[in-house]
């Protein structure tokens, strides 16, 4: 099966990683060349830089040939704008476009587009964790590997003490809500 998967965050480069793993052809592709330092040294696909929107990028990360392709970019406009390309420019058979707004699924569903919504997974995981513990949720809850600490310091200890003090420091460190930031604020060199 030949792959091309649309974003190399967290998701796409494990999703990436798992279908090389399993022997499959796997393109990536991200604007940024740094996204794909998250893939293993042993990966074995193809990595594209360049836009997933943009018709020149797909052709060259091989769209014309894909049997499936995934946008897993952090926007759903993104997702959904090189979900439309695969499918209706370029014909590929499945297109699963990730979503972070349920509401939009149903039109992207429209459009022949497959979704998958972050939010629906885990509300749904969470309601079920909620109501019948994180063993019920197939993995998607983990239940925790070891028992709480128990007790606290002591009221008026030093660790106490310690504690109260640098959140104070901290909140003292974050700008009020009157204060303008200017690029370079609190940067050597500024943005």
């Amino acid at each position: 099966m030949r792959v091309i998967i649309v974003g190399c965050g967290r998701v796409g480069s494990r999703v990436a990683t798992e279908l090389d793993q399993k022997g499959e052809t796997v393109t990536v592709v991200d604007i940024a060349a740094r996204a794909f330092s998250r893939l293993p040294s042993s990966f074995g696909g193809e990595t594209v830089r360049g836009n997933g929107m943009d018709e020149d990028t797909m052709r060259s990360a091989g769209a014309e040939q894909a049997d499936i392709v995934m946008t897993l970019t952090e926007g759903d406009n993104r997702n959904a704008l090189a979900a439309q390309l695969a499918k209706h420019t370029f014909g590929v058979p499945r297109v699963i476009a990730k979503i972070n707004d349920p509401l939009r699924g149903d039109t992207y569903r429209a459009l022949g587009l497959e979704t998958i919504c972050r939010t629906i997974i885990l509300g749904d995981a969470l309601v079920t964790a909620a109501v019948d513990g994180a063993e019920a949720t197939n993995g998607f809850v983990e239940p925790p590997t070891a028992q709480p600490l128990t007790g606290a310091p002591a009221p008026g200890s030093s660790m106490t003490k310690d504690a109260v003090a640098t959140a104070e420091a901290e909140e003292e460190a974050l700008p009020a809500e009157t204060s303008i930031i200017q690029p370079g604020d609190g940067r050597e060199g500024g943005f």
